[in-house]
């Protein structure tokens, strides 16, 4: 007799929570059409930025390739020639390519770059037809004009520290997922401020 109560209530509670949550308003998005703006600190698609004056960023040093825990970036370096300038350091890349079917988008790259020549965008509707379309040259990661890929390194940072992004974590420990995080708030953001 007990056990037929046990189950009978059982049943009850989960016919009760079925019911709370059916004349709920659902929470889906008509996805092609309608497209859910993502937070500041999402990361999507790599960009390669340009300083104000057309100047690459990258220097060519390999600190992103380095850090790749996925080893999808591979940087070649090149020395800038007197008068023919790509970047204000004495190197720029040459050569600079991204598999993206290796990418996690841990964005290790974005916090390890010194000059913030390379930020994660919001794009994240990355597909092709092929394995060659998705490892992503130098031509089809570096922005034509200074800020077409959505915000300089300096904007993210800015939005990140007046508060903006709820989605602020490290890479050391990634409690800030769960408001546990220890490190002070711009622990983050040391790398970009170099």
């Amino acid at each position: 007799m007990k056990k037929a109560i046990k189950q009978v209530s059982a049943m009850l509670w989960r016919l009760f929570i079925v019911l709370k949550h059916a004349f709920r308003k659902p929470a889906t998005v008509r996805y092609p059409e309608e497209k859910r703006k993502l937070p500041v600190r999402s990361r999507g698609r790599h960009y390669l930025t340009k300083w104000e004056d057309g100047k690459e960023r990258c220097v060519g040093c390999e600190l992103c390739a380095i850090v790749c825990p996925s080893q999808a970036i591979y940087v070649k370096p090149a020395e800038n020639e007197p008068g023919e300038e790509h970047s204000h350091g004495e190197r720029y890349a040459g050569d600079f390519q991204i598999n993206m079917l290796c990418c996690i988008f841990c964005g290790m790259c974005e916090e390890a770059c010194p000059t913030g020549a390379i930020i994660l965008g919001n794009e994240y509707e990355l597909s092709g037809f092929d394995r060659e379309s998705l490892i992503y040259t130098k031509e089809m990661l570096t922005e034509k004009n200074p800020g077409d890929s959505g915000g300089t390194p300096e904007e993210k940072s800015r939005a990140l520290r007046s508060g903006k992004s709820k989605a602020t974590r490290c890479t050391i420990c990634f409690l800030c997922l769960r408001n546990r995080c220890q490190a002070p708030s711009d622990f983050f953001m040391a790398s970009q401020s170099l």
